[in-house]
């Protein structure tokens, strides 16, 4: 026990990264993985399709080709498993539909399911090895998050890219089989790459790409540890390591405490395309509308009572392009209030320049309330010109463990979005894969249906 008290936090991970068994999987887990991998590529699928995607696809086809390893999904093309993973990761992460956890601090799936399919592709992996593989990806993950948040977010760092590096570089380690030794170089190689910050907000694709490296070089750290390159094993817990650096705390027992017997990763999905943040604020604009549906012209004041932890984030009054309308709590609420609802085709021009939804953009103010019991906890409240007063808070958002999506939805999300590449049959034929991974002899039975 003394030995394990001062043994690094990258030895401990190390050893679970290596001998974690399928069969030491809680059955939940493993359901909340499937679950994550379909959402997963129903949002690259469709993502891969904007002008993101379509720009870093190009990018890699020119400069990763060098080894043809692993497959663009909705592309078909094949690169090296880190210019796949790169892309497919900014696919996943350009429609404002991806996973998020349970604080809205960060999406898994782009960095770690993305390099994780790339590997296990390469690898030629069964559908056991993929699962546990990302299983081990989101808790390293979410450990690293639970150990610097909100300090990390709150000094300009994006979690996603600055945590998913570590989390994607767990995943690959396990399915290229690296040693306990090799795998704490991994993560110290990786340590080299961590970065994101939170200045990506605006009419440009800055937000989109920031998975895309951290996937990409989660699989180099990996393959430079199974070549010998040698990392920096104290480089969680040293005192210019990731803690320190990142958020100035020295606590690392949320990296370790019941590692391997407690998976307490909290996968929640998304229902609107947009920022996770805002979604409660929808919820609010959708359980009034029914109320002044036929009255919106005559709405006189609008207020958005939120947490102080993310009071003023979102606060876009006139946004200019997908990009921006996307991370607009402003947009969002109006847009809900004029159509019922505020899925991906609601963030485009024709809706960023309705007149009525730019007028209820700009009406909304914030306030922050520090009585609001979680930090995306929201409350709306609308005030018409009659004097009528509407309020509708929501603290947990549709999609979350609380008010979780039900399997209809979760397939209409899916469709709609695989949609934009595929027949309802080919449809079918990826989630009944995905749904079967457990008996699944190779990822490529899932692969040569993606594209």
């Amino acid at each position: 026990m003394q030995n394990m008290i001062n043994e690094k936090m990258s030895v401990q991970l190390a050893r679970y990264v290596v001998n974690l068994k399928f069969e030491e999987l809680p059955e939940k887990i493993v359901d909340d993985v499937q679950n994550l991998i379909l959402d997963y590529l129903g949002v690259a699928l469709k993502g891969s399709t904007t002008e993101p995607a379509e720009i870093v696809t190009a990018f890699q086809m020119e400069y990763g080709t060098a080894k043809q390893e692993a497959t663009l999904i909705g592309n078909g093309k094949k690169l090296t498993c880190q210019a796949a993973a790169f892309t497919n990761a900014v696919a996943a992460h350009s429609i404002e539909l991806d996973d998020v956890d349970d604080l809205a601090l960060f999406h898994y799936s782009p960095p770690i399911v993305s390099a994780a399919l790339a590997v296990a592709e390469a690898t030629k992996a069964n559908g056991k090895d993929l699962i546990v593989a990302v299983t081990i990806g989101c808790d390293i993950m979410k450990r690293l998050s639970d150990a610097m948040n909100p300090d990390l977010r709150d000094r300009g760092y994006h979690t996603t890219p600055v945590c998913g590096i570590f989390g994607a570089t767990a995943a690959v380690a396990r399915l290229f089989g690296l040693t306990e030794d090799e795998v704490v170089n991994a993560f110290g190689i990786a340590g080299a790459h961590a970065s994101g910050l939170m200045e990506m907000y605006g009419s440009n694709m800055q937000k989109r790409i920031n998975p895309g490296p951290a996937a990409h070089n989660a699989i180099v750290s990996a393959r430079l540890a199974r070549m010998g390159y040698t990392g920096a094993d104290t480089i969680f817990d040293g005192v210019r390591g990731v803690l320190q650096a990142f958020s100035g705390q020295e606590d690392t027992s949320a990296l370790v405490n019941g590692l391997g017997k407690t998976f307490d990763f909290i996968i929640e999905f998304k229902r609107y395309a947009c920022a996770r943040p805002i979604h409660n604020a929808v919820g609010c604009a959708l359980e009034i509308r029914p109320n002044i549906v036929n009255r919106l012209h005559s709405i006189k004041e609008m207020t958005i009572f939120r947490h102080p932890a993310w009071a003023h984030f979102h606060e876009i009054k006139r946004p200019k392009s997908i990009h921006e309308a996307q991370v607009s709590l402003n947009h969002a609420v109006a847009v809900a209030l004029v159509d019922g609802d505020a899925f991906l085709e609601h963030f485009e021009d024709e809706w960023i320049c309705n007149v009525e939804v730019q007028r209820l953009s700009q009406m909304l103010k914030f306030v922050a309330e520090p009585e609001l019991p979680r930090g995306v906890s929201c409350l709306l409240r609308i005030v018409l010109e009659s004097g009528e007063i509407y309020e509708a808070q929501v603290d947990y958002p549709k999609g979350s463990i609380q008010n979780p999506m039900s399997p209809d939805e979760h397939w209409s999300k899916f469709s709609k979005l695989a949609g934009s590449k595929f027949e309802q049959e080919k449809q079918v034929k990826i989630r009944n894969k995905v749904e079967s991974l457990t008996t699944l002899q190779s990822v490529h039975e899932l692969i040569e249906l993606l594209f």
